[in-house]
């Protein structure tokens, strides 16, 4: 390796970050979510907290008790001084005051562990209730909105944000506490001197003033950090799951240049957060040590005047030690408000994304007696209002019957599907399953009547037979096995180590794509649904099991209504009507032998793209997949 190409390797490594423009998808994620802040936020918060307000005021009742010990700690060890340690002290004295600090230690010890152990439980389930909430929305939420957010970004609010909501939550009772005893030791300072509390004070319009001017950049520069960290896991996100392609492509070296400009921009902004969140602290020692040194000389001169009791002095110093520790503990404080306030918009952001497809108060129940045909009246849908992908498209499919949609890339094939199971609105038109407009029947009821396989199978984290009925939580074990013989996936199952209790790995990676997908087709049989919708269902499986898929097919689809997509031949040619799509317009329907006279769109796909499936033997089929299983 030449000297050249070590520095291009050491380059795409980091500490080699050269400086270079990159473009992130959060734009997008703006464009739904908006950059504003809510004041409404602490309210919406507080919907979550409500529940348990009890536990909370019992939390603030004992950090008011905690508070009040320790305003009279110092008061107990100056009059122990006075009364009990000087001249003129007695014994008696000492002793009591021995107890009341003795008392006053097991009040706070008590009160402590009361606040602690209830404001820890009300947050953990605070924030139980939001992840359940949030990733409720996020099942509600329309394709729309899933189509154009960041896997990634969604889950740095599903995690990152609700985490910051539990940091503020633990500490936000204790704030309480700490604003208290401000309060409490100024009234203290005042009434055991008033010149020497006045004097001690004065250092305190210094430290508001720079809280003034440290503020509003503080609340910019949190607020920064926590998106650039949103955008950072986000790209992290998008990386992992597509590793496949990145390697495939190689282009790991410019992703990897991607990626580090997002976490060195994340690294610059968390580091002017952590600034501005130090930059308080030696101010305000420094300001302790202002004050105590005041006391001491300013308090030292009256006791030798005879002008002040020592024991004051000891408790002024006490109280000066503590009285900048809340501020302390404040300054730090507001950087962890900061980020649950911005939190805490993200999160009450994502449970207002609006749900564009729900269910009217009056939608019926489709049922298992219903007819199973599907229509589509005049119908025109868009992902996008100026931009539509069908174009007032009309067709009907008959109970039982079984019709494929055929057309070039980007017709509005898989569009119509989506429609018929109300992933999307449409903007216009009619589509009726069963005889009812898919806007006036359940979503719940209309997805156990529509069953799809589509052309990338999801498989979960679980057992091949949690997998397969899925979809039919109520299917036994023989109902699985019966699915899975009649698609042909019994002879694989069997073979893998477990069977049916064998568990998958993510995604079902431990499996070929045609096990994946003939996976799916047991789950839809196993479903049970009147209509079944196939899109591409059998593009990424061999010649070989697609033959067996269709004899499968035959019992699946009997006495059912089948919707499919498919530019293998096989599938179209069984179909009772194909239905030609081009720009999102129907331009012919006809059985196979019908369109191929009319000499259309269809025939010129089918003889591009069709003919030389069919004129393949079978015998040659076989050969061709079992020499690619050998290999």
């Amino acid at each position: 390796m030449s000297v050249m190409d070590e520095e291009r390797e050491v380059a795409a490594f980091p500490g080699q970050r050269p400086p270079r423009a990159s473009v992130g998808s959060h734009r997008i994620e703006e464009e739904v979510f908006g950059a504003a802040y809510d004041p409404k936020t602490v309210r919406r918060i507080w919907a979550f907290v409500h529940p348990y307000r009890k536990r909370i005021y019992l939390s603030v009742a004992a950090v008011l008790v905690f508070t009040i010990t320790q305003l009279a700690i110092p008061l107990i060890i100056g009059w122990a001084i006075d009364s009990g340690m000087t001249e003129g002290g007695s014994a008696a004295n000492l002793g009591w005051a021995v107890f009341a600090f003795a008392l006053a230690v097991l009040f706070n010890f008590g009160a402590s562990y009361i606040q602690e152990t209830e404001v820890g439980q009300v947050a953990e389930n605070v924030l139980f209730d939001m992840r359940r909430a949030m990733f409720a929305q996020l099942q509600r939420v329309s394709l729309s909105f899933m189509d154009k957010t960041e896997v990634g970004r969604l889950m740095s609010r599903l995690q990152g944000d609700v985490n910051s909501m539990q940091e503020f939550l633990e500490t936000s009772v204790i704030s309480v506490g700490d604003m208290v005893l401000l309060v409490g030791i100024v009234v203290v300072l005042l009434t055991l001197d008033f010149r020497l509390g006045l004097l001690t004070l004065s250092t305190m319009p210094i430290l508001f003033i720079v809280r003034i001017f440290w503020l509003p950049p503080a609340k910019r520069a949190f607020m920064a950090a926590h998106e650039t960290n949103s955008v950072t896991a986000g790209a992290m996100a998008e990386g992992i799951h597509g590793v496949r392609t990145v390697q495939n492509l190689d282009r790991q070296k410019v992703n990897f240049d991607l990626y580090d400009d997002k976490a060195h921009t994340n690294l610059l902004t968390q580091l002017t957060g952590s600034r501005f969140a130090q930059v308080m602290v030696p101010i305000v020692d420094s300001l302790t040590g202002i004050a105590m040194a005041v006391v001491v000389v300013v308090g030292g001169s009256l006791v030798l005047n005879g002008g002040l009791e020592i024991g004051v002095v000891v408790a002024f110093l006490f109280y000066i030690q503590r009285f900048f520790d809340p501020i302390r503990s404040l300054t730090m404080q507001y950087s962890i408000m900061q980020r649950a306030m911005t939190s805490g918009r993200r999160i009450t952001e994502v449970l207002d994304v609006p749900v564009s497809i729900e269910d009217k108060p009056d939608a019926k129940v489709l049922t298992g007696d219903m007819d199973g045909s599907v229509e589509f009246k005049d119908v025109t849908f868009g992902y996008r209002e100026d931009r539509p992908v069908l174009k007032n498209v009309s067709f009907k499919v008959n109970p039982g019957e079984t019709v494929a949609l055929v057309g070039p890339t980007g017709s509005g094939k898989t569009s119509a599907m989506s429609l018929v199971h109300r992933f999307y609105e449409v903007q216009s038109g009619e589509i009726l399953v069963g005889g009812h407009d898919v806007r006036d029947v359940t979503q719940e009821s209309l997805g156990e009547q529509v069953a799809m396989v589509l052309q990338e199978p999801f498989l979960f984290t679980g057992t091949v037979f949690e997998n397969i009925r899925y979809n039919k939580a109520s299917a036994t074990r023989d109902d699985v096995i019966a699915a899975a013989k009649a698609v042909g996936a019994h002879d694989f199952i069997m073979q893998m180590p477990g069977g049916y209790d064998a568990v998958l790995e993510q995604r079902g990676s431990n499996l070929s794509l045609g096990q994946r997908q003939l996976l799916s087709f047991a789950r839809a049989l196993v479903a049970d649904a009147k209509i079944l919708v196939l899109d591409e269902a059998t593009a990424n499986i061999d010649s070989y099991t697609e033959r067996q898929i269709q004899k499968a097919l035959l019992t699946l689809l009997e006495g059912r209504t089948g919707m499919v997509i498919a530019h293998r031949l096989a599938t179209i040619r069984g179909a009772d009507r194909i239905i030609v799509l081009q720009n999102g317009e129907l331009i012919e329907t006809g059985n196979h032998d019908q369109l191929m006279e009319k000499h259309g769109l269809y025939a010129k796909l089918y003889n591009m793209n069709y003919a030389s499936f069919d004129d393949i033997p079978d015998e040659l089929v076989s050969q061709a997949n079992a020499k690619a299983a050998s290999t």
